[in-house]
């Protein structure tokens, strides 16, 4: 198994030297050269797996052998061992034909931990076998940073610094990250968006005396290991509705594309999907692309659902890649034109094999309100403002009435009380592990939206340095 870049001109690399580099060189994002396949009766006799063994078993074709087979069922063992469920992910069922999946059942109460508490295992064996360190550069616009930290907390190969937008995520989202009190966790509060720290992320990958000096490495869903971590949860759903002699529907709630894309590759792994439901609050470039075949920029708008304020959806490029028949000089073109111009389109062929697969449905914070209260009274269920999106999205353009659809929940509703408690009149609490969350002393640095000022930051902080 070997990795490309989606803009076709960065080095081809083994697994362990995606893992380490998340961003390519040449600014795109790392896909599979090839997608391995699962037949039919291959998927049928992964059912009765427990989530562990089903894990091991979707992840192990992308590992190409960088990792022994044995150390690797033991890291994915040991990552979800610590959930508070003991299916991993539960699938609920709320009506006839519609269902839930909870992804939110690890430690920090996100979607997130699935693929992290993977994601820092793999970091820690494969530098520890090589000897190395990597300092670990992130964007969060909530979850992501916490669950991050969470899984690299205390490794000794990793040093970690995280990026949030000041003021623009739950006050639960960023005490899980700034109350951390590990000496490798450095948290940075950027004046500005979730989309500038993203985009200083990505610009400090592109600097490469800096991302050299300081072996940088990724832990945003840019890294291809998230993703594949991701896949198998769509994989166990479809497994209990009826997969592979019946098809499923998926509805998520979409900021960065990085959790649906994990849909799309099962879907290319064999998996049979007959629709996706992108849901988008506000902030609906990916709607707005869905139903006019233009994704356009405009400015973010602060939300009841922050996780999803995103205009610039990094993941989008590996769907891109396929749309554009994997010719890397065209996304790479198309990718500079979007960054000067705010303004995307694709060849009508491209956009015909999106729209086969994917709706999109957005929702403003009132019609969110409303759809968590219809949700709690319908079926006594408390979601948070972005599982909800998914599930209204889910119920507003399912196209086939007699095809299962799962949507994806994504955050424990206490990471969001206010607006959940505004919806329902009900506080749900945070879990007893949680509960002096807001005791607790925070950590952070607040810093311009300066690539310079971040940087230098970083730099004074790093443990070790290439050479030293």
């Amino acid at each position: 198994m070997r990795y490309i870049s989606t803009r076709g001109e960065a080095p081809i690399l083994e697994f362990d030297e995606v893992l380490l580099a998340g961003l390519a060189t040449d600014g795109g994002l790392y896909i599979p050269e090839t997608w391995p396949r699962f037949a039919a009766d291959e998927i049928r006799a992964m059912r009765g797996l427990s989530y562990a063994e089903l894990a091991a078993r979707i992840m192990l074709p992308f590992l190409g052998g960088r990792i022994e087979e044995d150390d690797f069922t033991g890291l994915v063992r040991d990552a979800y061992a610590g959930f508070d469920h003991a299916a991993t992910v539960p699938l609920k069922q709320l009506d006839d034909n519609f269902w839930l999946m909870e992804l939110f059942h690890g430690p920090t109460l996100a979607f997130k931990d699935v693929a992290l508490q993977l994601l820092g295992r793999l970091f820690d064996h494969v530098l520890t076998r090589r000897g190395e360190r990597v300092t670990i550069v992130g964007a969060t616009s909530g979850d992501t940073g916490s669950a991050a930290i969470e899984a690299c907390r205390d490794r000794e190969a990793i040093d970690i610094f995280i990026l949030h937008p000041h003021g623009r995520v739950s006050d639960v989202q960023r005490r899980q990250m700034t109350t951390v009190p590990s000496a490798n966790v450095h948290n940075i509060a950027i004046e500005g968006s979730f989309d500038d720290c993203q985009d200083l992320v990505k610009a400090m990958f592109g600097a490469i005396d800096f991302r050299r000096e300081m072996r940088l490495g990724a832990v945003n869903s840019i890294n291809w290991a998230r993703i594949m971590a991701q896949i198998v949860y769509y994989f166990r759903a479809a497994l209990a509705l009826g997969a592979p002699d019946r098809p499923v529907g998926f509805a998520v709630p979409t900021g960065n594309f990085g959790n649906v894309y994990a849909g799309y590759a099962a879907h290319k792994m064999g998996l049979p999907v007959a629709q996706f439901v992108i849901g988008s609050n506000r902030n609906d470039i990916l709607t707005r692309f869905m139903e006019t075949g233009v994704m356009e920029t405009r400015g973010i708008e602060p939300s009841l659902s922050p996780s999803m304020d995103i205009q610039v959806s990094s993941n989008f490029e590996r769907l891109l890649f396929d749309a554009c028949d994997r010719e890397g000089a065209v996304v790479m073109k198309t990718m500079i034109d979007f960054r000067k111009t705010g303004r995307l389109t694709i060849p009508q062929g491209g956009m015909k094999i999106i729209k086969a697969l994917f709706d999109g449905h957005r929702l403003d914070d009132a019609q969110t309100l409303e759809a968590i209260n219809a949700e709690y009274r319908a079926s006594s269920e408390l979601l948070d403002p972005h599982s909800v999106i998914g599930v209204a999205a889910g119920r507003a353009r399912a196209r086939y009435p007699a095809t299962p659809m799962v949507s994806m929940a994504t955050a424990h509703p206490a990471k969001f009380p206010d607006a959940v408690e505004r919806a329902t009149g009900v506080h749900p609490a945070l879990p007893d592990r949680l509960a002096d969350l807001f005791d607790r002393e925070e950590r952070y640095h607040l810093l311009p939206n300066e690539l310079e000022a971040v940087m230098a930051h970083i730099r004074d902080r790093v443990t070790v340095k290439e050479g030293a």
